[in-house]
């Protein structure tokens, strides 16, 4: 046996970014898992395209939400103008955005060293992140925050290296990925940005002249499009949209209590080390004397490095409510950091580390080709479902094949083992997710021909689902929690939730069940049960319901 090649640890970073769009898409294609803030950029997007104001922001009530800037309703926008108002038309530019946050993790190694397997390598743990990959398959804010905060970390790379030389394409980046950054999420882009900026000025390896910092046509052009969006809802709405803005981005966010700060950084902690799994069990043996080296090597982005991830714990921290998805802004700089460390101490070398930590993946991946593979046998699955089973096939042959061909294993025999999961995973929650409640509800809708608008009440997650699958031609308008009989009486349309239906008086109304939906508790039974038609009345007798009321 050979050992596998480590001039480079892949041969092309765009690749594997295809790769990340291949395995990870099909997770993103319907509602296989479904976030709850998804609800708020796809409600906007619909109600854009419906009544053509593209800047404001509105909830599917009808109220407005100011609470973040417009980038994230734009993509969702923009998806569904290109493909369609559609589960996968709302994440398509968000899985997009997970695959170029790998491609300019490699770009930021090779900015900062130049060395083809520290920045192969550091793309490779990126695009196994699995915070990552859930969040490039969701229409929600941190995707695109990582990505545009990677594009303003190039910048910050360039000048951390060439100093008063550096050229004047890394200050475009810095200033035009924090604007960008700040029209995705607002005051985070700012805290890093700032951290980042102050640092370039007095840190003591490679300072940063004020005046080379304060390019001002980057920086003009930059203000421009962070504030652009404000000034237009400042004119149209006045300062009340301010308030709703600020009382996101502090008010709610942030905690005094010690106990949930000592709490939420201990979970954060322990998150940012497990989403570095298994590469960063990899880098523990001669750890010391490593760290001791790369900071010899190369002090500025190692002090960088920390300091970012201390910064992004700290904010973590400091939040009322912890999200995993917090940590991912800095987290390319900290798989680039990481990179570093396993390069420098030999960690992709060790044969024993590396077997061990792909046995782990391999034997799970297995698991769940065994579950693709038990679906098909009990004739609850598809083509889609030996298309999984095939490439998963496939995929565990490339593995004995390494095993059999190199002493030493390739590490991206990792990352694609963890992709693979998620692949596989695909498989296994389409059967249970699918078809969704707005799927099911929007061919009902379809059917009757309704004409004029739909009164919600129920979920207000199922109830966007129903919203984006009946796409632009049908209004449907979430009634509130506690009023909502009072404002039923306004509608001729109606689609409640079968918690809902017996407070309802149904007389003089057609009644039909519009969806049903498995229970999250019937899960176990359903994946055991032997035949479709078991899983389908499963999914009836333990399934919530949602039914169309037309008044007669």
């Amino acid at each position: 046996m050979r050992t596998a090649p480590s001039s480079a640890v892949i041969s092309n970073p765009w690749v594997l970014a295809l790769l990340f769009c291949v395995l990870v898409g099909p997770f993103a294609l319907d509602f296989h898992l479904h976030y709850p803030d998804e609800i708020y950029y796809r409600d906007a997007a619909v109600k854009m395209l419906q009544n053509g104001d593209y800047l404001t922001t509105y909830l599917g009530s009808g109220e407005l939400r100011f609470k973040k800037p417009i980038l994230t309703y734009w993509a969702v926008l923009a998806g569904f103008k290109l493909f369609g108002v559609h589960a996968f038309g709302s994440r398509f530019f968000f899985l997009l955005a997970g695959a170029a946050t790998v491609g300019l993790t490699y770009l930021l190694g090779k900015t900062v060293f130049g060395d083809r397997r520290i920045a192969g390598t550091a793309a490779l743990i990126a695009a196994s992140n699995p915070i990552l990959i859930f969040a490039a398959t969701r229409s929600i804010p941190d995707v695109l925050l990582v990505l545009t905060m990677t594009g303003s970390a190039l910048g910050f790379a360039g000048l951390l290296r060439d100093g008063e030389q550096a050229k004047k394409k890394f200050l475009w980046l810095l200033y035009l990925g924090l604007a960008l950054a700040f029209e995705v999420k607002g005051l985070p882009a700012v805290a890093l940005g700032g951290i980042g900026i102050l640092y370039l000025r007095f840190n003591p390896w490679q300072r940063v002249s004020w005046k080379k910092l304060l390019y001002l046509p980057a920086l003009l052009v930059a203000l421009v499009i962070a504030i652009f969006w404000f000034v237009a809802m400042w004119q149209q709405h006045g300062p009340a949209f301010l308030d709703n803005f600020l009382e996101d981005q502090v008010g709610t966010r942030v905690t005094s209590r010690l106990l949930l700060v000592l709490k939420n950084g201990t979970v954060a902690s322990l998150l940012l080390v497990g989403m570095f799994l298994p590469w960063v069990a990899l880098a523990i043996p001669k750890v010391k004397s490593t760290l001791a080296t790369a900071w010899k090597e190369n002090p500025q982005f190692f002090a960088l490095a920390i300091l970012w991830g201390l910064a992004i714990l700290g904010m973590g921290a400091l939040t009322s409510k912890f999200y995993e998805r917090y940590l991912l802004p800095v987290a390319p700089v900290l798989a680039l950091w990481l990179a570093w460390i396993l390069v420098c101490g030999g960690g992709l070398d060790r044969a024993k580390g590396l077997k061990v930590a792909a046995v782990l993946l391999l034997s799970l991946v297995t698991l769940l080709i065994g579950v693709n593979a038990w679906i098909l046998v009990t004739g609850s699955g598809d083509g889609w479902s030996f298309v999984y089973l095939a490439l998963g096939v496939l995929f565990l042959g490339y593995g004995v094949w390494a095993f059999l061909r190199f002493a030493v294993l390739p590490p991206k025999l990792l990352a694609l083992s963890i992709l693979f999961l998620f692949f596989q995973l695909t498989g296994i929650t389409r059967l249970i997710s699918l078809p969704h409640q707005g799927s099911q509800a929007a061919a009902v809708v379809e059917v009757i021909g309704v004409a004029g608008p739909i009164g919600f009440a129920g979920n207000l997650h199922e109830g966007s689902k129903i919203r984006m699958s009946l796409g632009t031609a049908y209004d449907l308008v979430d009634l509130s929690r506690e009023g909502w009989k009072e404002e039923a009486k306004n509608y001729s349309y109606l689609i409640l939730e079968d918690r809902l239906l017996s407070e309802w008086d149904t007389v003089g109304y057609e009644v039909r069940v519009a969806s049903t939906h498995l229970d999250s508790k019937a899960i176990p039974d359903f994946l055991r049960a032997s035949s479709t038609a078991a899983r389908e009345e499963l999914r009836v007798k333990q399934g919530k319901s949602y039914y169309f009321l037309q008044n007669k």
